[in-house]
């Protein structure tokens, strides 16, 4: 069973200065940054964020996370990344009984690496990310194909795509363990490992004449069920996408 939901992770609407240099290229600005928790009876957050974006020869850093290049040219980029995943869960800004007596669950580092090539017919993006605070010790691998569309100011970039979450990752942030099923009342649970494809959308307006800058990021993901729900609404952990 399958459910389209739509999944505001990432949503900025900024107005930004950008700052060119010979080899360089930076952004500033403020935002707001939605997340929408999958977690059964728990509200969405709403944070207003800085926006800023970097990018150098060597360095890179966008939204959540940053990195190093590796390989950089026209075509390809391989570079050594870290982001800061803010998937959590707090018992008791949950409004069922029995979620309230639930084990919290942390936000997290993760790190891995990242690759990204580009052609005429567009780009494919992937990577491959740990979990380096010893919380959920899980995997995370997102691979899509996306397409950017130039007119004027105006630049889409839709994509399609598939992120895989290992057994571990599942299990931290959507098990149910024995201890917490005598507590709570709901069934034990074990997750195996997921694969959960998504759509996203990327829109981006930077006006010729005063410069203002804005970005609007939507993820409406078609998310794998689980079999049998039990405390939680969509499977796959939440996550900003790296661009």
């Amino acid at each position: 069973m399958t459910k389209l939901k739509l999944l505001a992770l990432g949503v900025f609407i900024a107005t930004s200065a950008s700052v060119a240099h010979a080899e360089s290229n930076l952004t500033l600005g403020a935002g707001v940054g939605v997340v929408e928790h999958p977690y059964k009876d728990y509200d969405s957050d709403v944070y207003p964020i800085p926006v800023i974006a970097y990018e150098s020869e060597n360095f890179w850093f966008r939204g959540l996370g940053g990195g190093y290049y590796l390989w950089n040219d026209n075509a390809d980029k391989l570079s050594i990344m870290a982001y800061w995943s803010p998937m959590y869960f707090k018992p008791g800004d949950s409004d069922d009984h029995q979620l309230r007596r639930l084990d919290r669950r942390k936000s997290t580092m993760m790190a891995g690496v990242s690759y990204a090539h580009h052609t005429q017919y567009g780009f494919l993006r992937t990577s491959l990310a740990g979990d380096t605070l010893d919380n959920s010790n899980g995997i995370v691998w997102d691979l899509a194909w996306l397409y950017r569309y130039t007119n004027g100011g105006l630049t889409l970039t839709p994509g399609i795509g598939v992120e895989w979450n290992s057994e571990n990752q599942n299990d931290y942030y959507y098990g149910v363990s024995r201890k917490e099923s005598s507590r709570s009342g709901l069934r034990g649970y074990n997750p195996n490992d997921s694969w959960n494809p998504y759509l996203e959308l990327s829109a981006n307006y930077n006006s010729p004449v005063t410069g203002a800058y804005m970005v609007l990021r939507a993820t409406p993901a078609c998310r794998m069920k689980l079999p049998t729900a039990r405390w939680w609404i969509n499977p796959g952990p939440v996550s900003f996408l790296l661009a």
